[in-house]
């Protein structure tokens, strides 16, 4: 008897109810999207992040991470001074081991860099300049057989660049900054001398002029084979910039960050297993032992930041909808109870309590809007597809436990909204309205 009550009523008032089914599948499709694209958002929102520059640095264990690039300038030695001090480089051959770590999925782009100076010019307008030796897109070949390609090219790619960029292949080739090439008289396709510290005179050409709005601008970028050449280093870098995709620190990577040793062993598992800069860093420091790798705080906390502060705008843009809808269903159903006060008064007149009655307006409710629900699903999954592509260029995989998130969004948009029919229901006297009062 009670389900055939149920499905009397929805056949009887199909209008009304396809109404909250509208309401809720609205709802329900707009939460599922931002639960969906919340969710992969981290991924997301890291790899967009990823085209400003590195967020780690990975110097010798000895050398200065401040003097690194300029460690030539106000110094009386030249720039071979240090080839006999192989501790203070870094073995090139050794870091493919970064691409070897437990999150080197996570690691998106890293490049080594030897910056030494050369002499362009002869006399009174000589002139020295940074010559920064680095890969531009070097392929490796990492022992599991699988191969990967990396270098300053897509870790640099907010750089401008007018002409071709510079090539792994290309011993003499180079790009340089803007300002360096307007000073210098160069153009693409310009071929100029220069002397390195022991005075051998090396040619270089000009395939690209890059401009950063830093201090590369001034700067000349050439392979790592020609630096390491003209500083008499062969085999060696300074420093390795690294970019990597992290998760926003908290309390336990902080702790890990200072001391390591203080932590449980289950707070290290944790910890060596979740993707914070701090914990990719010691990965590093262990595949290059004799190595100091430092996060980029300024880039590392922009990230988190913008991270939680997205997520945070969603999940608020989230409660919002799902309000809306309950008070759009309360509307609907309070406007039925009025419509069947006649109905229900009879029904508590015959013996009916309100729990009955309640029962029965919920039962029919759960139904449409589950039907709704199931709908708003669906829908919100094909939004978060277009959410995806449109505003981060690929598709968000939506969780499986947005699921049972839907679910429990049905239920606490039907049950919120009708909360007020419920309470009209308990109110309601059958004297009165089968008196038509």
């Amino acid at each position: 008897m009670f389900w055939k009550m149920v499905t009397g009523a929805l056949r009887r008032q199909k209008s009304k109810r396809l109404m909250v089914a509208l309401t809720v599948g609205l709802g329900v499709s707009l939460a599922t999207a931002m639960l969906g694209v919340m969710f992969d958002v981290g991924d997301k929102v890291n790899q967009e992040l990823k085209t400003y520059g590195a967020n780690l640095t990975v110097i010798p264990r000895g050398a200065s991470l401040a003097g690194d690039k300029y460690r030539f300038e106000g110094e009386t030695e030249d720039a071979s001074a240090g080839a006999e001090d192989a501790e203070n480089y870094l073995p090139e051959d050794e870091l493919y081991k970064i691409k070897m770590i437990f999150w080197a999925f996570n690691v998106v782009d890293f490049a080594p860099f030897l910056a030494t100076r050369l002499t362009v010019g002869e006399g009174p307008e000589a002139r020295e300049v940074v010559f920064n030796g680095t890969w531009f897109n070097k392929t490796l070949e990492l022992p599991t057989g699988d191969k990967v390609t990396t270098g300053v090219m897509p870790l640099k790619s907010w750089w401008r660049l007018e002409g071709e960029p510079g090539s792994d292949d290309h011993f003499d080739g180079v790009m340089v900054g803007r300002n360096l090439a307007a000073e210098l008289g160069l153009g693409l396709g310009s071929v100029f001398t220069a002397k390195d510290a022991s005075g051998a005179r090396r040619s270089m050409l000009t395939r690209g002029i890059i401009e950063s709005g830093g201090d590369e601008d001034d700067e000349i970028f050439g392979t790592l084979a020609f630096a390491q050449a003209a500083a008499g280093l062969p085999g060696l870098a300074q420093k390795v910039e690294v970019s990597a995709l992290t998760t926003p620190e908290n309390d336990l990577a902080r702790r890990a960050a200072a001391d390591p040793e203080s932590l449980s062993r289950l707070e290290w598992d944790a910890w060596y297993c979740t993707a914070y800069i701090s914990s990719i860093a010691y990965q590093i420091e262990e595949a290059l032992p004799g190595t100091r790798v430092k996060p980029v705080w300024r880039v590392a906390e922009s990230e988190g930041a913008i991270m939680q502060k997205t997520q945070l705008l969603i999940v608020l843009l989230t409660v919002l909808t799902l309000l809306c809808s309950a008070l759009a269903i309360s509307n609907l159903v309070t406007a039925n109870i009025m419509e069947r006060s006649v109905e229900i008064g009879l029904m508590k007149a015959l013996g009916a309590s309100n729990l009955a009655v309640s029962l029965l307006i919920l039962a029919e409710t759960l139904l449409v809007a589950f039907l709704g629900g199931f709908v708003g699903y669906l829908a919100g999954l094909g939004l978060a597809r277009f959410i995806g592509i449109s505003v981060f260029g690929s598709q968000v995989v939506v969780k499986t436990v947005v699921i049972p998130l839907a679910v429990l969004m049905v239920l606490l948009v039907t049950l919120l909204g009708s909360l007020p029919a419920l309470q009209a229901i308990l109110k309601l006297k059958p004297t009165e309205v089968l008196h038509g009062r």
